[in-house]
């Protein structure tokens, strides 16, 4: 507890409220302290417990937690994501020196009663809750609660030589310390205030989302010095009165956007339509997956198709190419046919004229 208060507040002393959202860094402070103290916990236990914290601190009804909802998931990579911003700011330095440890070497050096061992105890646990664990040392924080507690229960502590000095402390810090302490008791109970412009609570119910929407039109509705439009059709004026407020157009358009997003992105648990929905998408993944299955098979069928019309167009060319050959060749034997015939009618000629030729000798 001690460490992820350290942590939160080193965290805030660098970055904004408005940017990082308190609940979230307050969890992933937990979960990473949890990992410096070796004391290691799941992600799981950490978005539970604060999930139960927000429905008792908004008066919301204990619900459980679904596991395999979409808020749980963007709340635990939103956790880790978190995390990863609180050691990159700190650099991966993480090391935490508490001043309780100090407290009870302290006290049993200056010889005090038992109860006051308690009382400062519970100063030093207080104490993390303002800045004084980033301002000054562990042993500053020490003397300061030890001098708050003996001065609450009168007991007097050594002042010649001063006790502080022994233990490396000087006067104004411990009276800024006690100041501090003092101030802290004065405030009243914290309360809570979204400052935050991407705020995501812990708890999955719908009376979370409706009363931020409804801090939000309280937010939006016109000052006493700010003009109103008035001029709207009777039945307009039935329909924008709602238990007895008057709503503008503007505010009811801002109103239909956020309780649609907000419908959206907060389903409800156990909630019989949020069931059927859920149902209907694992349907319809199923079909996806079918579909996916048939077009595969046709786009098989579809290339055994092409292969075999591709092996067809081959052959086919091949008989073409072997018809023009022998074509090729029937002509190329029936020239030389031709050639003979020729040469042969020739020889026949030149034969018969040298016969005559021999008569008329």
């Amino acid at each position: 507890m001690a460490t992820g208060q350290v942590l939160f507040q080193r965290f805030y002393c660098k970055k904004s409220l408005a940017k990082f959202d308190v609940k979230i860094v307050a969890a992933s402070c937990v979960w990473l302290a949890s990992k410096l103290e070796e004391n290691p916990k799941k992600a799981r236990q950490v978005i539970i417990v604060f999930h139960r914290m927000e429905c008792r601190r908004e008066n919301l009804p204990l619900e459980h937690l679904d596991m395999y909802a979409k808020k749980f998931s963007e709340l635990k990579v939103e956790l880790s994501r978190t995390e990863r911003h609180i050691l990159k700011e700190m650099g991966f330095v993480c090391h935490v020196e508490h001043p309780h440890k100090f407290i009870s070497n302290y006290l049993a050096t200056l010889e005090t009663p038992p109860e006051l061992r308690q009382e400062a105890w519970n100063l030093a646990n207080d104490s993390l809750r303002t800045t004084l664990c980033v301002r000054f040392r562990s042993e500053v924080v020490a003397c300061g609660v030890v001098y708050a507690a003996a001065r609450r229960f009168q007991v007097p502590l050594p002042e010649n030589p001063p006790w502080w000095k022994a233990f490396d402390a000087d006067k104004s810090s411990i009276d800024e310390v006690c100041r501090v302490l003092a101030h802290l008791y004065s405030l009243p109970k914290a309360q809570y205030i979204s400052v935050c412009k991407d705020g995501k609570p812990f708890t999955f119910s719908s009376r979370s989302g409706n009363s931020q929407g409804q801090s939000a039109t309280k937010d939006l509705l016109p000052g006493a010095g700010e003009a109103v439009d008035t001029k709207c059709t009777a039945g307009s004026a039935n329909n924008d009165l709602k238990d007895g407020m008057v709503t503008t157009p503007h505010e009811k358009a801002t109103d239909s956007k956020k309780s649609g997003t907000e419908s959206n992105s907060q389903p409800i648990v156990g909630d019989s339509s949020y069931e059927r929905s859920k149902v209907g998408d694992r349907e319809r993944e199923s079909d996806r997956e079918k579909e996916r299955g048939r077009e595969r098979d046709r786009g098989r069928s579809h290339r055994g198709r092409d292969s075999d019309r591709d092996s067809d167009r081959e052959r086919d060319k091949l008989k073409d190419r072997s018809h023009h050959r022998s074509r090729d060749r029937l002509k190329d034997s029936g020239g030389h046919s031709d050639k003979s015939r020729h040469h042969s009618s020739r020889d026949r000629d030149y034969r018969d004229s040298s016969k005559d030729r021999r008569r008329h000798h």
